[in-house]
């Protein structure tokens, strides 16, 4: 839990990394708020910039209401003022190759819809209302363990959950079959 950027080595491992192979893919999974939560990590955009950092961040919904309820209040101003740093240092942006991809997973005991949907309506979204880009949407299903299965099994969804994933299964989820 928490966000990579917290641990102490981040930056250094970041650099090393670099230094040692300046083509290389580097992806961080970043909590957007923590760019705005502290002073200490305000120049993280142009730190992923200038040493290339591919970045996957959360946003449960383009709406506060939904990102809030998820993750807790405040979240969602956080996290589309991080959005907007980023592209300022050119995340996200057709012309760069600064990319910013953004995960989306549902809340409750159902299956995200289509991913190509939930993309193009997320751009259009957070265009249209904070002006914000980002290359592409990664909608997840969310894994029945810990207090997402208590919750399941507490609400009665367990079964229904477990059959929508089996009858929801592709080439791309074997492990659902075995």
């Amino acid at each position: 839990g928490g966000a990579p950027e917290m641990n102490p080595d981040f930056r250094w491992f970041i650099e090393g990394v670099r230094k040692v192979s300046p083509t290389c893919t580097i992806i961080v999974r970043s909590n957007l708020t923590i760019i705005t939560a502290n002073k200490k990590y305000h120049d993280l955009p142009q730190f992923f910039a200038n040493h290339k950092v591919e970045l996957v961040s959360s946003l449960p919904y383009f709406s506060r209401s939904r990102t809030d309820s998820q993750r807790g209040d405040g979240v969602f101003e956080a996290s589309i003022k991080a959005l907007q740093l980023l592209n300022e240092v050119g995340y996200g942006k057709a012309d760069s190759d600064l990319l910013l991809n953004l995960v989306y997973n549902p809340t409750g005991a159902f299956l995200p819809t289509s991913q190509q949907e939930l993309e193009a309506e997320f751009k259009r979204q957070l265009l249209r209302k904070y002006g914000i880009v980002f290359n592409s949407l990664y909608a997840i299903t969310n894994l029945p363990i810990s207090r997402f299965l208590d919750y399941l099994i507490e609400s009665g969804n367990y079964e229904s959950y477990m059959q929508k994933l089996v009858l929801n299964q592709t080439r791309d989820w074997p492990y659902l079959s075995q």
